[in-house]
């Protein structure tokens, strides 16, 4: 049976025999006392042996060979090594790490360690090469612990409310929207493409009567960015509803699933991501701001920035000003911009009534940074294909999608908003390589 204790646990423990096991984080070997700092997945203990440097030539005790043998092993552990260690916990106040210690009986080397090729200082690139080392790095460590949580939260909001979730899959017969950042694979005797999104697939669930629907899985975009918010692969958190007067009914529910899950966070791990990351965790509020895009872009250019898009749409620094706009005058780190032209949404977001040119659906910008798209659908088949023509869609190609209409299927909407995006402005990390646990990119394909 395995006696392992956990960091984290010894605590809770009185003073006497432990186990515990992990890697060697630093060795501090000095004449007369050796110490081990040990970390494992739940946090760091400081481990502690009297130093026996030489033996007595008159005579050598099985004792003192044994304490002498143990004197040897410790200065030879390399960082990284694991080990498991028996000893007497010990709990005092003047050990700075945890107020307690493990004074070492015995040691057993599990698997030595080569020197570390990565250090602190270590840029972001060879820090991804090496990403399982890395990864032992306490704050690293906590990134997913945080996104557990959150996850964990975001399941439980749905669950409690009857919601189904569904796997969807990621190999599709044919392009969604269009054939623009798809990845094509041979597929046996033809081709396939990796899904961008569950869109589709998630509002079949409508039709079939599963009512509301969500899926947290693989996106992959065939996009050659190189920016911090950018992936080839990425995970999306995604969710569709039935029976919607609007995407105001989206809204709220996004709104209240995203307080769930800041909420989770900030009470189980708010404390180490202020240590750690010098963050505070914000629960925001609701209703989160929302502001029409054509109002949002007069906003930012009376703040001297005028949006420099032959398109419609809001580019990457219209959405930090109008983000520091409702900092400033709102106290939110949330704002929705709701509103968007028909002519840069898809085909199937459906438009307002008595205006076709735009659109109910919304973006949320986050602490200066799109996480997500969310719309009422098209749910009339002639509404839907009329504006896939628009788009220079052909209807044929759309079949399997289109099926879905021809027999009945309610109002409904959605959303889907990228995981790895959202935990790097939640804990203001520079990258979503740091969020991400294996990056993929245009140059990444490794670890």
């Amino acid at each position: 049976m395995n006696t392992r204790t956990l960091v984290k646990q010894l605590a809770a423990l009185p003073d006497g025999p432990v186990t515990v096991a992990g890697w060697v984080e630093t060795v501090r070997d000095q004449k007369k006392v050796q110490f081990i700092i040990l970390r494992d997945e739940s946090g760091a203990v400081q481990l502690v042996n009297p130093a026996v440097r030489e033996l007595d030539p008159e005579g050598v005790s099985v004792g003192a060979a044994e304490a002498f043998a143990l004197t040897e092993q410790i200065s030879a552990l390399g960082h990284g090594t694991f080990i498991t260690v028996t000893g007497q916990l010990k709990h005092d106040e003047r050990v700075k790490l945890g107020g307690l210690e493990v004074k070492i009986e015995s040691l057993e080397i599990v698997t030595e360690a080569e020197e570390t090729p990565i250090a602190a200082d270590s840029s972001l690139d060879k820090r991804m090469d090496w990403r399982f080392l890395d990864l032992r790095h306490p704050k690293q460590n906590l990134i997913f612990r945080v996104q557990t949580t959150f996850l964990h939260a975001l399941r439980t909001y749905w669950v409690e409310r009857d919601w189904v979730e569904i796997q969807t899959p990621k190999l599709m017969a044919s392009a969604s929207e269009s054939r623009a950042e798809l990845f094509e694979l041979g597929y046996f005797e033809g081709k396939a493409y990796l899904a961008q999104s569950p869109q589709f697939f998630k509002q079949m669930a409508q039709p079939a009567g599963l009512g509301r629907v969500f899926e947290v899985g693989p996106a992959f975009r065939a996009d050659p960015s190189f920016t911090s918010r950018h992936a080839t692969e990425f995970t999306s958190i995604d969710a569709e509803m039935s029976w919607i007067d609007s995407h105001e009914d989206v809204m709220r529910m996004h709104e209240e699933l995203l307080v769930a899950g800041f909420t989770a966070v900030k009470e189980k791990h708010g404390a180490e991501i202020a240590e750690l990351f010098g963050v505070e965790v914000t629960v925001p509020t609701t209703p989160f701001p929302r502001i029409p895009l054509a109002e949002a872009k007069e906003i930012v250019a009376s703040r001297g920035y005028v949006v420099p898009r032959a398109d419609a749409d809001m580019d990457p620094e219209g959405e930090r000003q109008i983000s520091q706009y409702v900092k400033e005058e709102l106290g939110h780190e949330f704002v929705f911009l709701t509103d968007y032209a028909s002519s840069i949404r898809p085909f199937y977001h459906m438009r307002h009534e008595g205006d076709p040119s735009l659109t109910n659906s919304y973006d949320l910008i986050y602490n200066g940074v799109e996480i997500s798209t969310g719309a009422q659908r098209e749910h009339r088949i002639d509404v839907l294909v009329e504006q896939a023509k628009e788009k220079g869609l052909d209807p044929e190609e759309l079949g399997f999608y289109l099926d879905f209409f021809r027999y009945g299927v309610p109002p409904h909407g959605g959303f889907g908003m990228g995981l790895a995006r959202l935990l790097m402005l939640m804990l203001h990390e520079h990258s979503i390589r740091e969020t991400t646990y294996l990056f993929r990119g245009p140059t990444r394909l490794l670890p």
